[in-house]
């Protein structure tokens, strides 16, 4: 079992952190609770203190009377410093609820209050799970924050969306249920059953490409970047780090993920690149432009009169085959293929084997009901083991069946997950 230190901060959703705390010990965990002033304005130190049956520091100054143990421990012989005690002793650090101003002082590595003190001396994993209002919450500061955060290492959980403390506001920034905070403190602890992609960082692409014709028009495609969203929020559900480069993708974002956004492929090459040697799985769903304009006009090109235009085209560079030749081992790389009629899978194969890559999701696009801007999809998965087939179902469904065949994948490929390619090369 786990000694977890529970860091409360100020906001209405403190009182679930009480919850939180009985069930946390009714699981068999020893639990240990510091709070941030403005928190007990929302639930008091007494109330923590009978749940936990431990004292409750409210400042870096406080003397712990247990001299830093938690419950069942026997107290140190010396009187240590209490914060830099808890803080070594625990096994998990979580913060919940995490206000607006307590996620910036995390970020920023301020260290103002016992909470904020505490995360700055805390080697153990950190869960920190955000709980505001709405707006508060999708400010750019904020996510700017979290996305640190995130790429420090810290487990930011993803706020729900419903009814807000202000009456009347409905939005994301509800604290999740204690349920799911105790799931994910057991996870970072190690004693809850760990999440299949934990660990994982997966980089995905979505939407399309538009190469600029003028200032005004451009030569583009139908996609949506709904198959690339609803991989990104499966993988992310599954326990990954998620970043999608989106092309031209004007969906709702989910909570939790990073999202680049970019215009022509030109961008997307660049942006991926940027951020490929760091990812472990690669997703590329994105529907990149093959050509695009030669000399594109730098203003807009003008109607007078007929004017017979002539537009020459130019390649644009092969941005999945240029990773895949950079590819590192451990890392999976799918890509997706759009093609026409029943010659597509042939199509598929070919474009498998030439940029080594582990799968590709065949889309039949001569099919209107599936593809390119629709909320059903069916796929063919091509590897070098042979084909997959998955069933007309809504992107979400699909996204998922894809991601399953992934888990399969790399669990096949280990040690290295690149080894499946590598293999299909040889052949």
């Amino acid at each position: 079992m786990a000694r977890v230190l529970l860091g409360v901060t100020g906001g209405i959703s403190a009182y679930k952190a009480v919850e939180l705390a009985r069930l946390a010990i009714k699981a068999g965990h020893s639990v240990r609770v510091i709070q941030t002033e403005a928190s007990q304005r929302f639930v008091g130190a007494a109330t923590f203190e009978g749940i936990t049956g431990a004292p409750v520091l409210t400042s870096e100054f406080d003397r712990d009377p247990a001299g830093g143990a938690y419950p069942g421990e026997p107290r140190p012989d010396h009187d240590p410093i209490s914060h830099l005690e808890l803080v070594d002793r625990c096994d998990v650090y979580c913060i919940a609820p995490a206000s607006a101003n307590t996620v910036a002082k995390l970020a920023a590595g301020a260290a103002d209050n016992l909470v904020s003190a505490a995360y700055l001396a805390c080697s153990a994993p950190v869960v920190i799970a955000p709980a505001m209002n709405n707006r508060m919450y999708e400010h750019p500061a904020t996510q700017s924050n979290l996305a640190l955060l995130r790429e420090r290492g810290v487990r930011v959980m993803e706020p729900g969306e419903g009814a807000l403390a202000s009456r009347g506001e409905w939005g994301v920034g509800r604290l999740p249920e204690p349920p799911q905070l105790l799931e994910a403190i057991e996870q970072a602890a190690g004693t809850g059953t760990p999440l299949p992609f934990d660990g994982l960082r997966v980089l995905v692409t979505a939407g399309g490409t538009r190469e600029p014709l003028d200032s005004v028009r451009y030569i583009g495609n139908r996609s949506s970047g709904r198959m690339g969203f609803a991989l990104a929020s499966e993988a992310a559900r599954r326990g990954a780090r998620v970043t999608v480069v989106a092309a031209n993708v004007s969906l709702p974002r989910a909570a939790g993920i990073d999202y680049v956004d970019v215009e022509t492929a030109a961008q997307l090459r660049e942006r991926t690149l940027e951020r490929f040697d760091q990812c472990d799985l690669l997703l590329m769903a994105a529907a990149v432009a093959d050509f695009r304009p030669e000399d594109p006009h730098d203003g807009k090109i003008g109607k007078q009169g007929r004017i017979d235009l002539e537009l020459r085209l130019v390649p644009t560079p092969d941005v999945l085959s240029e990773l895949a030749e950079r590819r590192r081992p451990g890392q999976t790389l799918v890509g997706f293929a759009a093609e026409h009629g029943p010659e597509g899978a042939e199509r598929a194969r070919g474009k498998l084997a030439r940029k080594a890559l582990d799968a590709i999701v065949l889309n039949d696009i001569s099919r209107a009901d599936i593809g390119f801007d629709t909320e059903e999809n069916e796929v063919t998965i091509v590897s070098p083991a042979g084909e997959r087939r998955v069933d007309f179902a809504g992107k979400a469904e699909v996204a998922a069946a894809i991601l399953d065949f992934v888990q399969e994948l790399r669990a096949a490929a280990e040690p290295g997950a690149g080894a499946v390619a590598k293999k299909a090369e040889t052949k």
